[in-house]
């Protein structure tokens, strides 16, 4: 196993870890949604992420990071409707950067393929 599987092995298990002590934190599920995504766990990632939408809505930094893993995973109207509601929770919290990010990813997608 190389030295770099290990490191973002122990890091899933810190994640893991700090998780237990605090199971609610949707920044911890967020990084730990990101470590599995980094590892290739694709389902473990997307479980985490859809974790967080569901409990936490209004965690506007999920929506970016969702939406490029649906794209990955060639779900593209599930990504674009992940960035259209990810607009909407920027827009409702004054994150024009968030926002920003949001549309230009939108704008990335190609309308065709949402059928």
């Amino acid at each position: 196993m190389s030295s770099e599987r290990i490191n973002k092995m122990s890091r899933i298990e810190q994640l893991k870890d700090f998780l237990k002590e605090s199971p609610e934190d949707s920044f911890l599920r967020f990084a730990l949604a990101k470590e599995y995504e980094k590892s290739h766990q694709t389902e473990r990632a997307l479980a985490f992420f859809t974790q967080i939408a569901n409990d936490d809505p209004e965690y506007v930094g999920l929506y970016y990071h969702l939406g490029k893993l649906y794209l990955n995973m060639g779900e593209v109207r599930k990504s674009f409707d992940t960035y259209t509601k990810g607009m909407e929770v920027a827009r409702s919290q004054d994150d024009k950067h968030a926002l920003s990010e949001l549309v230009a990813a939108r704008m990335e997608i190609d309308e065709d393929e949402l059928d």
